[in-house]
């Protein structure tokens, strides 16, 4: 059997929203399964020294990687637009996420708040952000309460902390077991790692 992938993923990031509309689709061609963990780069690039973005610290990166994005969401099929600010709030996003991650519809509720992000422009720190898009997965609105349930906010943390231990400097990251992919563009490679590094059934 293919062992498990975890899928690292933080709402404000750009690269993130290239792997979360297709890590699905293409893991389940791989016959490999996929866990959805959203984690936040904030205290991740405290680590590192960073106060900000480093897409914002390095001007040359940043504008480098708004015209990789637009390449690479056009060959993809993916609106894009820049959202205002850059990068946005995400924390609250991620412990509705943890809630949402826990149905089936999960998968769908993260990549509507990308598309609303990402294609929309729109403030995914805003409530009614975060309502419509579990509307839109086919979820109730109440589980946007979750962004101040104290068992999420703690759940959160415990996320980062051991996606720090794993090694992890960035989003989109991939784990499988303790192998660590960085980038959309690893994603093919974790999934063939997974996939060919079988277990015991």
């Amino acid at each position: 059997m293919p062992l498990p992938l975890t899928f690292w993923f933080e709402f404000a990031s750009t690269y993130s929203y290239l792997s979360a509309m297709r890590v699905n689709a293409m893991a389940a061609v791989a016959g490999v399964s996929v866990t959805w963990r959203p984690v936040p780069l904030g205290p991740i690039f405290a680590a590192q020294g960073w106060s900000d973005s480093p897409f914002n610290i390095y001007p040359a990166k940043g504008a480098y990687m708004w015209r990789d994005m637009e390449r690479r969401s056009k060959a993809r099929g993916l609106p894009l637009r820049k959202p205002d600010p850059f990068p946005q709030n995400s924390v609250y996003t991620a412990r509705v996420a943890l809630a949402a991650l826990e149905t089936p519809q999960g998968p769908a509720f993260c990549q509507a708040i990308y598309t609303a992000q990402f294609a929309e422009g729109r403030n995914i720190a805003d409530p009614e952000t975060i309502r419509a898009a579990l509307t839109e997965a086919g979820l109730p609105e109440t589980l946007a309460q979750a962004a101040d349930d104290p068992a999420r906010k703690a759940e959160l943390k415990a996320n980062s902390a051991e996606a720090m231990a794993l090694g992890l400097f960035g989003a989109p990251s991939y784990t499988v077991g303790r192998e660590l992919f960085w980038g959309d563009d690893r994603l093919e490679d974790a999934l063939e790692w997974a996939r060919s590094t079988s277990q015991s059934p």
